[in-house]
C-alpha cells in the first residue's frame, strides 16, 4: 500500500549517483538520534499520537507498554499513509507543514527511535475498511542493500557498517493493532543499555506532555505488568493563540526557514498544578522539551523557533515577539489564580538561568505592579503598588485595617522578596505606630486602645514604644513611658502596694500621666509605664520635677502636702530617697526651708549642731500631721543623715551626693587605687554600697557625735568602703572615715595625729594619745594609729613617719630610732618620696640633719671613722643599702675613697683565733699608725686583706672579714689573754641554738 519498493529505489539511486548523500543522509540521521533526539522517544511518540488525535478531530489517547525487551506505542485517530511514511523515511520533510495546532513541524521526531532501536516498525488499521497496513525498517537489511552497490563500498567501508537506516522503509502486514486504538509503533531494544534508557524516560514522563500537547487527553504507560496513566486533570491553563499578518511575517521570520514561515501560527500556554504541589519541569516546552532552563514554577509550552539541534530556542524577533506574549499570559495566569499568599510563589525574581529565562522574566516583573491581583482587607484586590504589608497578627491587621490603607491580610508574609517585586510597600511595625495620630484616632476612646494594645505584636518593644496612650485626664500621649498605671487590689487595698489610701486629688499638684483606667493593658508596663505605687509616683520625674521646683513655687504647700502623703504611704525611711532633701517644707518661724535645712526640735542632731549654722526647725503641725519618721525620711534631720548609694560609679561627673570636700575625697581614693592595684584604671571603678553620713561639718558638740557615729547604724558608715576596679575588689577609707580623719574631731586634734592608748611603744613621741572611753576600733577606722606595721602598710604612711622623724620638736631615742630604720629598710622606694630632712646621729646625738648636710648611711663599720664628722643613719649593715634607697641618700662608701694610704707590714694570724674564727684570713697587715684616706683609723677590711693597728682594730677587722662581726669582742679578749680559749669556746659552746 504504500510503495515501499519505489521508495527504497529512489534513495538507492540517489546515493549511488552521489555517495555524498549517503554520507548526508547518514551523518544526519545519526546526528539527531545521538544528539538532539536522543532521549526525546517518549516525547517524540506521544508528539505523533496528538497529531494523529488533532487529523481526526478525537481525543488524543496514548499506550506506551514496555515488556519482553519491546516497546509499543498504540495510539488513537488518523492512521500512517503514504505521505506519514514518505515524511518518516525523509529527514527534515514533514508531512504536517500546513496543520495548525500539530506538535510535530519538522519530519525529524522519528529518528529518536533510532537510539534505542535497529529494527522499528509501524501498522495502522484504516478506519473504512478495517485492514492493518504496516511499514518497517532495519538496519540488518538496509546495510546489505547498500553492500550490494560497489558505488557505495567505499562510504560503507568508512563507517564502519553503519547505515541511515530510516531511509529505506519496507512493507509489514505481520502487525495487530490493539483494539481500541488506531495505529501501533513497536520498538524491539537494541540492548540493556537501551531498554534501561527507556525505563527512565517513561519514569519521568508526567503531566507536561498532556499539557505540551492538548489534542493528547491521556497517556497510559504500562510497565512489567504496572499501569499508570497521566493526564492534564487539576492544573490550570492559560493559552494565547494567534495568526501572523502577511507583514508580521516578513518582519519576524525573515531569519527563520521557508518551512516555519508557511505555518504562520503562535501560541503559547502557561499551566500550574491546582495544588501547587505537582513537579513542573523547569525548561520551556516549544512545544517539546528544550534544553532552555526556564527556573519558574509553572510549564511554559510556546511556538518558540529552535536552534538546528532542537535543543534551545533561537534569538530574533520571533523569539522577542513570544517573550512578550508569554509575559503577559503569565500575569493573566496570576489573576486567574485564587489570590492566596500561594500566589507569592508563583513571582518571579530578576535572575534567569539563562537569557530566555531572564528576558521573561523582565517582561513579567514589569508588568506586574500594575496588575490588580493582592486582596486586602477593606478595599477588594488591588495591584501591587497600592497594597501595604504589615507583621502581625490577623486581628492586629484588622484593627488597624482602616488606618494603613491597601492592608493585605494575614498570611501574607511581609518579609516574602515577591512583594517586592510586586511593588508593594511593607511598612514596619514603627512606622503602622507613627500612623495611629491625628484624625485617624481622634475618635477611638480608651477601650478602643486597649483592644489595640491586646493585639499588638510585642516581640520588637522598641518598635511599638511610641504608641499613643489616652490618660485620664483626656490627654493622648505618645509612649508609655513616664505614665502610671493604677495598681489596686480590689476589696482589700494595701496601702504600700497602691494609691487607695490616697486622695487622688491630693496628687493633682504633681502633674502625674496616669494611665485611664479603661486603657490599661499590661503591655503597658512591658513598654516602661510604672504600676503606680506609692514608691513609683515618688520616683517619677514629674514628682521630681515639682520637688526640685517647689522652693521656687509660688504656692509650694500642696505640692509639699501631696509628696509627704506618698512617703508616709510608700514607708520610706531616713536617707532612702535623698533627692526629697529639696522638698520646700515649713519652718517653725514660717519661713520656707528645703527639708534638708530643717531639724526635728526633738531629734538627737539638733544638740550637737553649731548654733550658728543657719538650719531651721521644722513646723510643729507638720511634724504632728505625719510624724517625726515621715518628716526624716523626706530628708528633715533628726539624727545623722546617711547617703545611700547602689553601685556608685567613681568619677567626678557621676559622683555628686552634695557633700562636704567630696570632690577631695573622690580624689583621694582616685589616688590610692593605683597603688592598691598596682595597675592603671582605664575604666572608672564603682562602690557596691555607697554610705556617707552627712552634715558633718556643721557639728559642734564632737564627743558627743562620736559616740553616736561609732555605735550602729551610724557605725557601718566608718567601715572601708568596697570597690570594684580593674577587674578586682579593694578596700578603701569611706566617705565619713576619711573626713572625720582631716579634722580636729578628738579633743581639738586631727586622729592621724594620735595613736592609741594600747598602741606600738615605737610610735610613743611621734603621736599623741587618743581620749580614753571611745571604741578602739572605731578610732582605728577614722585614722587614729596603732601599730607601726599598720601605718607603713596604709598608703602614704612611710612619709608620713619620715616627716615625723623630721620634726625636731619631737623626741626620738637611739633605741627607738634603729627599730624605726630598720622597719623603714623594708618599704618600697616607690612608696616613698626623698625627705628633705632625717633623723641622724651626729657624734654620738640623736638630731635631725637636712639633706644638703649630707647624711649618709653606713654600709660597714669600718668606714665609721672616716665619716664621723657627717650625720648618720645607722641600721643593720645589711639593711643599709635598702634603706639607701629609700631614703635616697649616698651610702658612706658612696662618699669616701677609703684606700690605705699606710704601709704595714704582713703578719699570721693567731692560731687561737682561727680556732674562733674558722674564716679568718691567714694573715693581716700590721701598721704602726693605719691612715685610711690620710686619715688615722684602728682598722680596714680592703681589697680582701684585714690592716689594722692595735688590739682591738686587729679584732674588729679579722672578725668582719670573718663574716662573724658579734664575736669581735671575744676575738680581742683572746688576743689579750690566749690562756682564755678554752673558756671562751666553752662559753660559745652555751649560746642558745637561735644565736647559731
Amino acid at each position: 500500500m504504500f510503495d515501499t519498493a519505489r521508495l527504497r529505489d529512489t534513495v538507492l539511486a540517489a546515493w549511488t549517483a552521489s555517495s555524498a548523500r549517503f554520507r548526508e543522509d547518514a551523518n544526519a540521521e545519526e546526528d539527531f538520534a545521538l544528539g538532539g533526539y536522543r532521549d526525546r522517544l517518549v516525547v517524540e511518540l506521544a508528539q505523533n499520537a496528538a497529531d494523529a488525535a488533532l487529523r481526526a478531530g478525537v481525543p488524543g489517547r496514548l499506550q506506551l507498554t514496555l515488556a519482553d525487551g519491546v516497546l509499543l506505542a498504540a495510539n488513537v485517530g488518523a492512521p500512517l499513509d503514504e505521505t506519514g511514511v514518505e515524511g518518516l523515511s525523509t529527514l527534515r520533510v514533514s508531512g504536517k507543514k500546513d496543520e495548525a495546532g500539530a506538535a510535530g513541524r519538522f519530519g525529524v521526531g522519528f529518528a529518536a527511535v533510532v537510539s534505542v532501536t535497529d529494527a522499528p516498525s509501524i501498522a495502522s488499521r484504516l478506519p473504512s475498511s478495517g485492514e492493518v497496513y504496516g511499514v518497517r525498517w532495519s538496519r540488518e537489511e538496509t546495510a546489505a542493500l547498500v553492500a550490494a552497490r560497489p558505488e557505495l563500498a567505499a562510504e560503507l567501508e568508512g563507517r564502519e557498517g553503519h547505515v541511515p537506516l530510516l531511509r529505506l522503509p519496507f512493507s509489514d502486514d505481520s502487525l495487530d493493532v490493539p483494539e481500541g486504538y488506531d495505529t501501533l509503533v513497536r520498538l524491539p531494544l537494541r540492548d540493556q543499555a537501551a531498554e534501561q534508557a527507556v525505563r527512565r524516560m517513561l519514569e519521568e514522563a508526567g503531566p507536561a506532555l498532556p499539557l505540551s500537547m492538548p489534542a493528547l487527553e491521556t497517556v497510559e504507560i504500562v510497565v512489567d505488568g504496572r499501569t499508570r496513566t497521566i493526564s492534564a486533570e487539576g492544573w490550570h491553563v492559560v493559552a494565547e493563540s494567534g495568526t501572523f499578518t502577511s507583514e508580521q511575517v516578513a518582519e519576524l521570520f525573515a531569519d527563520r526557514p521557508t518551512e516555519e514561515r508557511a505555518r504562520p501560527y503562535w501560541e503559547v500556554r502557561w499551566a500550574v498544578p491546582g495544588d501547587r504541589r505537582g513537579d513542573v519541569p523547569r525548561v520551556v516546552h516549544a512545544p517539546t522539551p528544550s534544553d532552555e532552563p526556564l527556573d519558574l514554577p509553572a510549564l511554559l509550552i510556546a511556538s518558540f523557533p529552535m536552534t538546528t539541534d532542537r535543543r534551545h530556542v533561537a534569538p530574533g524577533p520571533l523569539t522577542d515577539f513570544l517573550v512578550a506574549r508569554a509575559a503577559e499570559a503569565y500575569v493573566r495566569l496570576l489573576g486567574e489564580l485564587p489570590a492566596t499568599p500561594d500566589l507569592l510563589d508563583l513571582v518571579p525574581g530578576l535572575m534567569g538561568k539563562g537569557a530566555l529565562d531572564a528576558a521573561i522574566r523582565r517582561e513579567i516583573v514589569k508588568a506586574l505592579p500594575d496588575t490588580p491581583l493582592l486582596p486586602t482587607i477593606s478595599e477588594g484586590v488591588v495591584p501591587g503598588n497600592q497594597a501595604r504589608a504589615v507583621e502581625g497578627s490577623a486581628e492586629f491587621l484588622a484593627k488597624i485595617a482602616g488606618i494603613v490603607p491597601g492592608l493585605l491580610p494575614a498570611g501574607w508574609a511581609s518579609r516574602h522578596p515577591a512583594l517586592t517585586t510586586l511593588g508593594v510597600r511593607r511598612v514596619d511595625l514603627a512606622d503602622v505606630v507613627d500612623m495611629l495620630s491625628g484624625e485617624a484616632v481622634e475618635d477611638k476612646d480608651p477601650a478602643w486602645w486597649r483592644s489595640v494594645y491586646e493585639v499588638l505584636p510585642a516581640d520588637d518593644l522598641e518598635a511599638v514604644g511610641a504608641i499613643p496612650v489616652p490618660l485620664a485626664d483626656g490627654r493622648l500621649v505618645r509612649g508609655p513611658r513616664g505614665t502610671l498605671v493604677l495598681s489596686q487590689e480590689a476589696g482589700s487595698p494595701d496601702p504600700v502596694s497602691s494609691l487607695a489610701s490616697l486622695d487622688p486629688a491630693q496628687l493633682a499638684p504633681l502633674g502625674l500621666r496616669i494611665v485611664h483606667r479603661d486603657a490599661v493593658h499590661p503591655l503597658l508596663l512591658r513598654l516602661g509605664a510604672a504600676e503606680a505605687t506609692p514608691r513609683t509616683v515618688l520616683e517619677d520625674p514629674l514628682t521630681h520635677a515639682a520637688v526640685s521646683e517647689s522652693l521656687n513655687s509660688a504656692d509650694p504647700e500642696p505640692v509639699a502636702q501631696a509628696v509627704l502623703a506618698l512617703v508616709d504611704a510608700a514607708g520610706l525611711t531616713a536617707g532612702e530617697a535623698p533627692w526629697l532633701t529639696d522638698l520646700a517644707l515649713r519652718g517653725a518661724d514660717g519661713e520656707l526651708y528645703a527639708a534638708g535645712e530643717l531639724l526635728l526640735a526633738e531629734g538627737s542632731l539638733a544638740g550637737l549642731i553649731d548654733p550658728e549654722v543657719p538650719f531651721g526647725v521644722a513646723a510643729p503641725d507638720l511634724v504632728e500631721k505625719f510624724g517625726p519618721h515621715v518628716l526624716a525620711a523626706a530628708g528633715v534631720l533628726d539624727g545623722f543623715a546617711v547617703v545611700n548609694g547602689s553601685d556608685v560609679l567613681l568619677d567626678p561627673a557621676e559622683c555628686d551626693h552634695d557633700l562636704d570636700l567630696e570632690d577631695e575625697w573622690l580624689e583621694a581614693v582616685l589616688d590610692l587605687l593605683p597603688d592598691l592595684l598596682n595597675a592603671d584604671l582605664d575604666v572608672p571603678p564603682v562602690v557596691r554600697e555607697f554610705a556617707a553620713v552627712r552634715d558633718l561639718e556643721y557639728v559642734a558638740d564632737w564627743p558627743n557625735a562620736l559616740a553616736l557615729l561609732s555605735r550602729p547604724p551610724l557605725r557601718a558608715a566608718l567601715r572601708p568602703m568596697r570597690v570594684l576596679a580593674a577587674g578586682e575588689t579593694v578596700e578603701v577609707p569611706s566617705y565619713t572615715a576619711w573626713w572625720l580623719s582631716r579634722h580636729p574631731v578628738l579633743g581639738g586634734r586631727r586622729p592621724t595625729e594620735l595613736r592609741l592608748p594600747t598602741g606600738d611603744p615605737l610610735l610613743f613621741g611621734l603621736y599623741g594619745e587618743a581620749p580614753a572611753g571611745i571604741d578602739e576600733d572605731a578610732l582605728k577606722m577614722i585614722g587614729v594609729r596603732s601599730t607601726l606595721a599598720e601605718l607603713l602598710d596604709s598608703h602614704g604612711g612611710p612619709e608620713e613617719l619620715l616627716d615625723l622623724l623630721a620634726d625636731s620638736s619631737l623626741e626620738v631615742d637611739r633605741a627607738q630610732l634603729r627599730s624605726l630604720w630598720i622597719a623603714l629598710a623594708a618599704v618600697d622606694p616607690a612608696r616613698v618620696s626623698p625627705p628633705e630632712a632625717v633623723r641622724a646621729v651626729l657624734k654620738g646625738t640623736v638630731t635631725v640633719a637636712d639633706v644638703e648636710d649630707g647624711p649618709v648611711v653606713v654600709e660597714a663599720p669600718d668606714l665609721l671613722a672616716l665619716v664621723e664628722d657627717r650625720p648618720l643613719v645607722l641600721a643593720p649593715f645589711d639593711l643599709a643599702e635598702a634603706l639607701s634607697e629609700v631614703l635616697d641618700l649616698s651610702l658612706a662608701g658612696e662618699v669616701v675613697t677609703g684606700a690605705v694610704t699606710s704601709t704595714g707590714a704582713e703578719k699570721p694570724v693567731p692560731p687561737e683565733v682561727r680556732s674562733l674564727l674558722p674564716g679568718a684570713p691567714v694573715t693581716y697587715v700590721e701598721h704602726d699608725e693605719l691612715l685610711v684616706d690620710g686619715r688615722p683609723v684602728p682598722w680596714r677590711f680592703f681589697e680582701g686583706a684585714v690592716h689594722a693597728t692595735g688590739v682591738d682594730g686587729l679584732a674588729r677587722g679579722l672578725a668582719w672579714a670573718a663574716g662573724q662581726w658579734g664575736d669581735r669582742l671575744a676575738v680581742a679578749a683572746l688576743l689579750r689573754d690566749p690562756a682564755r680559749v678554752p673558756l671562751l669556746l666553752a662559753e660559745a659552746d652555751l649560746d642558745p641554738t637561735a644565736s647559731l
